[in-house]
């Protein structure tokens, strides 16, 4: 078995926008934004052209077009989307069966057992790209490395449509000079307290104790981050498992927990979830509910229920029952405080396939959480009825309040970026 750097990673490049691009042949070369508009919304993604002028996805409309004057606004064919991520991650299975897709357009391959068949590992990357280009005609960047972390860093050095080996005797002389925001999980937060002692490299993140990096960062994320910049990484790339948990967040910028914003921000996620649960034919019995505050400090709860559910009335209020006990010992904890949170997400575990649900003998008192109660059947009805409208007319056309007011990224995006890939 060939025991070199033989794990890639491969990115589709500013993948909508390229999306947009190729559909129109009229935008290739131009700077655009997907979604949003110079009267407002959000832009959901820019084209390379667009994120010289420091345009980027999460950006206000008119932001972008204050960075851009230029710049077109273009909206998503989220259709398609989809169709051309799936046609790029069938040309990377051609070489490989251990491949990881970790979202709609990236992946992690391990290519250790196709080197007697394809050559090198960066001679099969750089046949991949062409083969993506060629036959879907999107650009597509690979970093090939020893370790996941390593391959992921390489495939962003490598960007727009490059190709980065790093060999493994050249891994500290690669790694050290690079910014730790190419770090796999440091975000803005962490950047500005590593900023903060002078640690702007990944080889000062490396040299920096530990202790020293937990104490800043926090234990968890602290310990981490100090193994990734020494490329301490031993996960491997394992193939298609089926999903253990199906989710959704929403990040709030900064914001009063205040029970009308608790209540539409969780049957929003409870809505994203329940709909997935249903279309894949499965409920869970655990629902956990994260809260994020200020800070990067986070609280998660769980609750395991008798019965799997998939109601959106039932993960709404238990997601806000678990919600709401985290709150409540936040606001112990800084009495006389206004509690503001920066962002909730909702999980479903404990996952069973589901295709009937048994009725129960309508003996009182009736739990909505089971489903095969009178009034959990009459929730599940309602949950089905609106999927069949849905289905034929969009997400728009019906859903429940307060839920249905929240506005910001398109419904058709977020299940892309969360789509059981």
């Amino acid at each position: 078995m060939y025991s070199g750097a033989a794990i890639l990673h491969a990115d589709l490049d500013a993948f909508y926008a390229s999306v947009e691009q190729l559909l129109d042949p009229s935008l290739r070369g131009r700077p655009i934004a997907v979604g949003g508009s110079a009267a407002g919304g959000v832009v959901l993604a820019a084209s390379y052209e667009a994120k010289r002028f420091g345009v980027s996805g999460g950006m206000p409309g008119r932001r972008a077009r204050e960075l851009c004057p230029r710049i077109t606004f273009v909206r998503g064919h989220f259709d398609r989307y989809q169709q051309l991520a799936d046609g790029v991650m069938a040309i990377l299975r051609d070489v490989t069966p251990v491949i990881e897709r970790i979202s709609i357009d990236e992946a992690f391959l391990d290519v250790s057992g196709s080197v007697h068949l394809f050559g090198p590992p960066d001679v099969i990357a750089d046949q991949l790209r062409r083969r993506v280009r060629r036959e879907i005609g999107l650009p597509i960047s690979i970093g090939v490395a020893r370790t996941k972390h390593l391959a992921k860093v390489a495939s962003q050095v490598a960007k727009p449509d490059g190709l980065v080996l790093v060999a493994p005797e050249r891994e500290r002389e690669f790694l050290d000079p690079l910014p730790v925001a190419l770090i796999w999980g440091i975000g803005p937060v962490a950047q500005a307290r590593l900023r903060s002692e002078g640690i702007h490299t990944i080889g000062q993140l490396a040299a920096t104790s530990p202790a020293s990096v937990r104490r800043l960062l926090g234990e968890a994320a602290g310990g981490k981050l100090s193994a990734l910049a020494l490329n301490e990484d031993p996960r491997r790339v394992t193939g298609a498992t089926r999903a253990r948990s199906v989710g959704a967040q929403s990040a709030m910028g900064r914001q009063p927990a205040t029970p009308d914003t608790v209540r539409a921000v969780l049957g929003h996620l409870a809505d994203r979830v329940a709909v997935r649960l249903r279309a894949k034919h499965r409920a869970g019995r655990t629902v956990t509910v994260r809260v994020r505050y200020p800070g990067m400090r986070s609280v998660t709860r769980s609750l395991t229920l008798g019965e799997p559910v998939a109601a959106t009335l039932t993960l709404t209020e238990i997601a806000e029952q678990l919600a709401w006990q985290a709150l409540h010992e936040e606001s112990q904890r800084r009495p006389g405080e206004q509690v503001q949170i920066s962002l909730l997400a909702v999980s479903v575990s404990n996952l069973v396939a589901r295709h009937a649900v048994q009725q129960e003998l309508a003996v009182p008192p009736g739990d909505p959480r089971r489903e095969g109660s009178e009034a959990g059947a009459a929730r599940l009805a309602v949950d089905t009825s609106m999927d069949a409208v849905r289905a034929r007319f969009g997400r728009g056309a019906v859903g429940y309040l307060p839920a249905m007011s929240r506005g910001g990224v398109p419904d058709d995006f977020r299940e892309l970026a969360e789509k059981e890939v």
